[in-house]
């Protein structure tokens, strides 16, 4: 938990968390706030439940570091964590399989001076490998496009332009490839950027929500999709916006969700009467290897 990326206190709570269930339930746990002594203190770790957000904990790094020490861990491999965190690797995947996601145009830090926009406001800006909406912005008018791409640009040298969908903002955990119940997102600024996602009282959450049985339907096998695509593992969160004509577009599936006892994905669980601290327990129970078993 913790590390070194733009996430680092978000990954604090949500290690801290996990760590106060796992001792509640009667395990020994060891925390690891990750530095760059990670390889040495990892001696001794059988299991590993990674709380790691962001940059080096989501995007295939501490997992392939695990696999070369042969210790298990939670969330999805070394692969499929890479491809979930670059947005762009995640959308063309969908593009492939026919999986709806918001038109898009992707630019480059290099050719900031000559970025020449084809869609048309509003859009949705940000960069390809960033969690908890750092760096995102939605542009409704042209005086705003210049601030986006810079805020972008801060953190990432690669981003994402795409069409801003109208719509319902939803959460899909899944446990494995079964979708657990949606919880629907409505940020009272709306826009659910760092501070709606984090600060109480800012975002109200409908689980279950609100939806047609067909609704449901269509969201939950879009996210058994995407989950098989992007080689989900274990209990990632996949985020769909429903448009005003029932298309699910898939935002992005996240291989390491909050898990804190306000996160989405202990919401969805605790509607189908599984606790905090049962969902820890059961998330720890999908710990492995994309190579083998321990040695």
């Amino acid at each position: 938990m913790g590390g070194l990326s733009s996430e680092r206190e978000v990954s604090l709570s949500t290690g801290n968390s996990v760590v106060e269930a796992m001792i509640r339930k009667g395990l020994k746990v060891f925390p690891i706030d990750v530095d760059r002594n990670i390889a040495n203190n990892l001696k001794g770790i059988d299991l590993a439940f990674n709380a790691l957000h962001g940059t080096y904990g989501e995007d295939g790094c501490i997992q392939g570091l695990l696999e070369y020490f042969k210790i298990p861990y939670t969330g999805s491999g070394v692969t499929g964590s890479a491809l979930a965190y670059d947005k762009l690797k995640t959308k063309e995947i969908l593009k492939f399989h026919g999986i709806p996601t918001a038109d898009y145009e992707v630019f480059y830090r290099n050719q900031k001076q000559h970025i020449k926009r084809n869609l048309n406001l509003p859009v949705v800006v940000k960069p390809t490998n960033q969690g908890s909406s750092f760096g995102v912005s939605i542009v409704e008018k042209e005086n705003q496009w210049i601030q986006a791409l810079e805020n972008a640009f801060n953190y990432s040298n690669e981003i994402i332009v795409e069409k801003f969908i109208t719509g319902k903002l939803l959460a899909i955990g899944m446990n494995g490839e079964q979708p657990m119940p949606i919880v629907h997102i409505r940020p009272k600024s709306g826009f659910y950027d760092y501070e709606a996602k984090y600060t109480s009282g800012k975002t109200e959450y409908i689980c279950p929500a609100k939806l047609s049985e067909k609704e449901a339907h269509k969201c939950k096998e879009v996210s058994k999709n995407v989950f098989k695509v992007l080689r989900g593992r274990g209990f990632p969160r996949v985020d769909i916006i429903l448009d005003n004509e029932n298309t699910p577009y898939v935002l992005e599936m996240n291989t390491v969700p909050g898990m804190t006892p306000t996160s989405l994905l202990p919401m969805a669980a605790q509607e189908i009467g599984m606790n905090f601290d049962d969902l820890v327990i059961e998330i720890l129970k999908t710990a492995q290897l994309d190579h083998g078993v321990p040695s």
